[in-house]
C-alpha cells in the first residue's frame, strides 16, 4: 500500500484527505513513478469543488492532480522510459500520490529541478497551444490578461522570444517581475484598457486571458474581432463570440520536450511558488483559491 490524497464528495478544500490505496500498475505505454513532485493546477480545485461535475463527472474517490515528476519504478510494455529513468510528464489517475502512472513521460535533465519540472508540464502545454490558436506573428502586440500567473508567465516569455511585443495585465506587486520576462506590465482592474492603450500606442493585435476577470467585451473592442481573442478561464465566452481553449492537443503534446530544454538551459523561467507536504494538499487549495500564490505550487511526497 501507498499514500495518495483522495477525496469521495465535492466540496471545500476539507475534502482532500490523505489515504492508503494500491500503488497503480503501469499499462501499455504507460509508466509507474515514485513521485518526487506533483503540481496544482486551478483545474484541480474546479473537479474537486464540483464545478466540472457536468462536464466530467468524478468516479468517486478521486485522486487529484494532472502532472508529475518522478523516477521509473515499472513500465508497460512499449513504455518510452525505463526504470530507474527521471522523467515528467502526465499523469493518468491523478498526481497527488507516493506513485502515479505517466502515459507519455519526457525525460527530465539534471538541470531541472522537480518542483520545475512538475510545474511545466500543463501550464507550458497551455501557453503554446494558445499562442499557435491566435496565430500571433512576430512584430505584432499580444495583450496577455493574468500575465502574472502560472500560464500567463509562460505565454510572456514564449511570446516574446518569438518577437512579440507583449504587454500584460498584473497586479501591482508583480509589475516588476512580469516586465524582467519581457513584458509592458500594466496594473489590471478599473481603467485598464486605458493603461494597455497607452502602453501599446498601435494597438492590439490578438488577446490571450488567462486570468477569467471578466474582460472579454473591452478585449474584443481592443482587437476589433471576437476571432482574435481567446480565454482560457472565463466560461462567458460564448457571449462575446470568444473562443474557450481547453484540452490539448498533438501539438501541445510534442511541445513538451522542447518546453523542459528551454528551462533546463535557463531560457523559460517556470515560477514555483511554494512546496508543500503531501499530506498538505488542502491547505496548498486553500492558500491558491484565497489567491495568496505567485506562482506553482507544488506538493512534495
Amino acid at each position: 500500500m501507498s499514500t495518495a490524497i483522495t477525496f469521495s464528495e465535492y466540496g471545500t478544500p476539507e475534502v482532500l484527505r490523505p489515504s492508503e490505496v494500491t500503488p497503480p500498475e503501469p499499462g501499455p505505454g504507460q509508466v509507474r513513478i515514485k513521485v518526487r513532485a506533483a503540481s496544482v493546477n486551478p483545474l484541480d480545485m474546479k473537479i474537486r469543488s464540483g464545478l466540472m461535475a457536468e462536464v466530467a463527472p468524478a468516479r468517486f474517490p478521486v485522486v487529484p492532480g494532472l502532472d508529475a515528476a518522478g523516477v521509473v519504478d515499472a513500465a508497460g510494455e512499449g513504455a518510452g522510459a525505463a526504470v530507474g529513468d527521471e522523467v515528467l510528464g502526465s499523469t493518468a489517475g491523478g498526481s497527488y500520490a507516493e506513485y502515479a502512472l505517466l502515459e507519455r513521460p519526457v525525460a527530465k535533465p539534471e538541470a531541472l529541478s522537480w518542483e520545475a519540472a512538475a510545474s511545466l508540464v500543463t501550464v507550458g502545454r497551455t501557453a503554446f497551444r494558445v499562442l499557435g490558436q491566435l496565430g500571433v506573428q512576430p512584430g505584432q502586440t499580444l495583450l496577455v490578461h493574468g500575465a502574472a500567473g502560472s500560464v500567463g508567465v509562460i505565454a510572456v516569455q514564449l511570446a516574446a522570444a518569438r518577437g512579440i511585443t507583449v504587454v500584460g495585465t498584473v497586479a501591482e506587486h508583480d509589475i516588476e517581475r512580469v516586465t524582467a520576462l519581457g513584458a509592458t506590465a500594466v496594473r489590471y482592474g478599473d481603467g485598464w484598457v486605458e493603461r494597455v492603450t497607452a502602453a501599446a500606442p498601435g494597438g492590439v493585435d490578438r488577446v490571450f486571458d488567462a486570468s477569467g476577470a471578466g474582460v472579454l467585451a473591452d478585449s474584443v473592442a481592443l482587437t476589433g474581432d471576437p476571432g482574435k481573442v481567446i480565454t482560457i478561464a472565463d466560461m462567458s465566452a460564448r457571449q462575446h463570440g470568444v473562443r474557450f481553449s481547453a484540452g490539448t492537443t498533438e501539438q501541445g503534446e510534442d511541445v513538451l520536450p522542447e518546453l523542459v530544454r528551454l528551462a533546463a538551459g535557463g531560457r523559460l523561467t517556470v515560477p514555483v511558488w511554494r512546496t508543500y507536504p503531501l499530506a498538505e494538499a488542502a491547505r496548498a487549495h486553500a492558500d491558491l483559491e484565497a489567491h495568496r500564490n505567485r506562482g506553482k505550487a507544488v506538493l512534495l511526497p
